[in-house]
């Protein structure tokens, strides 16, 4: 017997039965879910909750979850083991999930996963601590001598303005123009501007507490108010003298799920319309609306853009398009750009390309029970900008232990907003988590968290608008506290601003006693972190491939102290001048006081050692991305200088004074404090686009993954390349700059008239040297365009002795390149006797419906009962068996009913019907 395998294509074909009606001969449109409760026990099938449905060009693979999956940030991704298969689009029900199937092989159907931001959502997570130590506290930090969040001296004015929506390329309904405005009252002069983007967050919500990703909001439900989520923010910044202003949103929430840059470029354009209106406003204040009225003229050379998780991305992106302009058919502003963009702030945000802006200072929350983009991917708007440019402008991470996604808006915290909200760290009464349940030591409360939010958010407006330097210790790794953010406990590190050469293993460099490890990569002796690992990092975070070049630490481990690990990078560096070593250094989570001996050498070969430094590992669990870089420094002084040439050090030596431990050392910089003047650099611009194009009946054609490089100057960016067959990806480095061809990528499409897949051949880029990418990825998808096979099913022993199987043939009109399957289900017989339960083997009933042979009753009601049958690919039949059993007993003969049925179970009306018939052996 051949079932069909729950993957390929499931035709739900027409069965010609020879002599039958040929009117039945073509494929039928199938609908509805197929059954789930038939997964195989021989492990052919798919897990529970999965199903496949249509046919053809229509298939979809589908996972339904047992409850409602909040619509959130992190993006909702399809996994067979490691592979991703792709991201399905959500049902109105927010339980179902559909992928379409075109072009994604499906290896190992029992290996399919559902995860957001790296955690599983179609398997419970293990909320215990497992083995690691008792959970640690940071100690407090000693304050700083100036605290960002103290209120100001103006109080405020608040209002809103709407404005008529706007057209979005991609979109098919139009984007809301509303905000609402926060103002100093009584400020004179032009004032600083800070532009608030919320999140991916649900759109409409009904009086009786239900809620939805629609847009426009359908009769009886109104928005959800993201946008009014940051008044305490808003408050705080107006008090100190800026004029704030929160955009809404929901137009692209409701339509980013088929965006392939999950809506970033849509909410750059979002946010540079606002910020177009504002110019317009400042330059004639007549025109503005009634709240931008009441608040001073807004200083346009001055912007602060704050997003929270995808609006983090969304101005980043705003960031990159208004110093580097995108391409014109994806964009959705195109007028002059009148303002300048000082820093970003980055709440918990995602980073779908891995794309930072590198010449614009950021601050990125990175939130330690964030339950959502819960792998803090966010990391990378840090790491992701070293030596990509100039390096002056200051790129901080700030870990907020105990702070989870959703808290830092109050329209997405439970007894604040006027829409149903919860906690999106989730939490078992039974196994609480030793650090994010409510209640641990360690976890904030709503009020906390967004205080300490508020906080830092000043804090970042304060250093990159209004240039004052005795904050940068709180976000540059100095390790100092805002009071104002008590009782929580804040950690940060940074690159640029003045930190000068470094020693990257991103680069040229070799490693003795420790080994260089890969941020991204299947196998545990390669990887940073093994996949087992209880808790992952945010320095790891996964991108669109399953291994990475040009992502690295040095790892280390040891059993005894004294076991040096050398760091030697392709080319001396100078530390002349410097105040310090900074060092970023991972430890496990819950360790505490690992000490490391930090030497360098000189190419004299004279050996010095400048300091200690003890390191602390964060709290964590098997929840939470915890294995996070801790900065710590070690003093350069005069007599370093006396000692060594420090314009030609070849090495940098850590040397353990602990028993035994793990580390990862992310990075080390020549340190100066201060925060430099930032100048944005001249760099190229890389954007991948996406062709479709029909296969044809014949021949091969060429065709060129469409590629655009605009912006000024030269740059480097390194280029990913996938085979849709073998899924297979390939990578090089690449020199871009406008107007030439760098980036060529021929992609061969064989024309023939066999039914299969579109084909997708994907490309993905990223920058490496003095370029930015704006949208990553692209390529070119040839689409089937051969019609589906038809089925014909000619009996090969449709009558039997009992204990002998029934078997037919099922017969496609052509070969295709990919599975072709139908499905029969058990229709009552008209004319005598029915097989009944016990009629057939038992294993093959269980297998084929989850059912057992008690009580006896007819095949036709055993509930979810089918046979699957599966051509597979480059094949035209197969066989389809009922399976009977010889008993003692004489009775008459008995038969079996088949007829084609749709996905959900269905008959197809007017299909025919094939009938098995068993006898007795004597």
């Amino acid at each position: 017997m051949i079932r069909a395998r729950r993957i390929g294509v499931t035709v739900l074909a027409a069965l010609t039965v020879v002599g039958a009606s040929p009117g039945w001969a073509q494929a039928q449109q199938a609908s509805g879910i197929r059954p789930l409760a038939k997964a195989a026990v021989d492990g052919d099938g798919l897990p529970a909750d999965w199903s496949i449905t249509g046919e053809g060009a229509a298939r979809k693979l589908v996972w339904r979850s047992g409850e409602r999956v909040p619509m959130g940030d992190a993006r909702v991704e399809f996994y067979a083991g490691d592979r991703l298969l792709g991201r399905p689009a959500p049902a109105k029900d927010g339980r179902t999930f559909r992928l379409g199937l075109d072009g994604v092989p499906l290896d190992s159907p029992q290996d399919l996963q559902v995860r957001a931001a790296g955690r599983r959502l179609d398997a419970p997570e293990s909320t215990s601590g497992g083995s690691r130590s008792a959970v640690t506290v940071p100690r407090l930090l000693p304050a700083n001598q100036v605290d960002p969040g103290r209120p100001g001296a103006y109080r405020t004015v608040t209002g809103e303005y709407g404005l008529d929506p706007v057209r979005l390329p991609g979109f098919a309904q139009p984007v809301e123009m509303k905000a609402v405005v926060v103002a100093p009252r009584g400020a004179q002069g032009r004032r600083p501007l800070a532009l608030f983007l919320h999140g991916r967050h649900a759109t409409c919500y009904t009086p009786q507490g239900e809620i939805g990703g629609d847009w426009p909001c359908a009769a009886g439900t109104r928005p959800i108010p993201s946008h009014r989520g940051y008044l305490r923010d808003q408050r705080l910044l107006a008090s100190q003298g800026y004029v704030t202003v929160s955009i809404s949103a929901n137009g692209i929430n409701g339509q980013d799920w088929s965006a392939e840059d999950g809506g970033a470029q849509a909410r750059s354009s979002l946010v540079r319309q606002h910020l177009a209106r504002w110019a317009g406003w400042s330059a004639h204040p007549s025109t503005a609306p009634v709240a931008v009225r009441k608040a001073p003229r807004a200083d346009l050379s001055r912007v602060l853009l704050v997003g929270h998780s995808r609006g983090g991305e969304g101005v980043n992106r705003a960031a990159m398009d208004s110093l580097y302009p995108p391409p014109a058919p994806q964009d959705g502003y195109r007028g002059p750009v009148r303002w300048h963009i000082r820093g970003t702030v980055l709440i918990g945000p995602t980073i779908f390309g891995q794309n930072p802006v590198p010449d614009v200072p950021s601050m990125t929350i990175l939130p330690g029970c964030d339950g959502d983009v819960s792998d803090l991917q966010g990391e990378v708007f840090v790491d992701g900008t070293r030596q990509v440019s100039r390096g002056a402008a200051l790129h901080s991470a700030v870990y907020m232990v105990g702070a989870n996604h959703n808290y830092f808006n109050s329209e997405w915290t439970p007894g604040q907003a006027v829409a149903p909200a919860d906690d999106d760290f989730w939490h078992d009464e039974e196994e609480p988590d030793p650090v994010c349940s409510p209640g641990t030591r360690t976890r904030l409360t709503a009020d906390q968290q967004h205080r300490a939010g508020a906080t830092y958010i000043a804090a970042a407006a304060r250093l990159f608008v209004a240039g004052d330097d005795r904050v940068r210790p709180l976000l540059d790794g100095s390790g100092r506290r805002a009071p104002s953010a008590d009782p929580a406990r804040v950690l940060t590190h940074a690159v640029g601003a003045r930190r000068g050469a470094g020693f990257l293993p991103d680069g040229k460099v070799t490693v003795s006693g420790g080994r260089l490890c890969s941020a991204v990569h299947p196998s545990s002796a390669v990887a940073c972190l093994a996949s087992e690992t209880a808790g992952t990092s945010p320095h790891f975070a996964r991108w669109a491939t399953d291994r990475e070049p040009g992502r690295r630490a040095v790892a280390m481990r040891w059993s005894a102290a004294g076991s040096p690990v050398r760091v030697r990078p392709g080319l001396p560096l100078s530390l002349t001048g410097a105040k310090a070593l900074a060092l970023r250094v991972i430890v496990p989570p819950n360790s505490a006081g690992t000490r490391l001996d930090v030497s360098v050498t000189d190419t004299a070969g004279r050996h010095r050692t400048l300091g200690r430094v003890t390191v602390d590992g964060l709290p964590g669990s098997n929840r939470t991305a915890s294995y996070w870089a801790r900065e710590v420094r070690v003093p350069i002084g005069a007599d370093d200088a006396a000692a060594l040439d420090l314009r030609h050090v070849e090495s940098l030596e850590l040397t353990p004074r602990t028993g035994s431990g793990r580390a990862w050392l992310m990075d080390a910089w020549a340190w100066r404090p201060g925060t430099p003047a930032v100048r944005e650099a001249p760099l190229a611009r890389v954007d991948v686009g996406r062709l479709s194009v029909e296969e044809g009946d014949s021949g091969e054609r060429t065709y060129r993954v469409p590629v655009q490089v605009s912006g000024r100057g030269a740059g480097q960016v390194r280029l990913f390349v996938t085979d849709p067959v073998t899924d297979k990806v390939t990578d090089r480095l690449v020199t871009v700059r406008p107007g030439a061809h760098g980036i060529d990528v021929p992609v061969k499409v064989q024309g023939n008239t066999r039914y299969g897949d579109d084909l997708a051949h994907d490309v993905f880029v990223k920058a490496v040297r003095t370029s930015v990418v704006g949208s990553h990825l692209g390529g070119v998808t040839a689409e089937n365009d051969d019609p589906v096979p038809t089925l014909a099913v000619a009996p090969v022993a449709d009558r039997v002795t009992e204990g002998k199987p029934l078997k037919w043939r099922v017969a496609l009109s052509a070969a295709a390149d990919v599975e072709v399957g139908a499905m029969l289900a058990v229709v009552p017989v008209t004319d005598g006797r029915e097989l009944s339960s016990k009629d057939v083997d038992p294993a093959w009933l269980q297998d084929s419906s989850g059912a057992s042979p008690d009580p006896e009753r007819p095949l036709s009601e055993v509930e979810g009962l089918s046979l699957w049958v599966s051509v597979p690919a480059g094949e035209t039949s197969a066989e389809v068996t009922v399976p009977t059993l010889k008993d003692a007993v004489t009775e008459p003969a008995e038969s079996v009913r088949l007829r084609l049925t749709d996905d959900s179970g269905e008959p197809v009306p007017g299909a025919p019907v094939v009938t098995g018939t068993v006898v007795d052996a004597s």
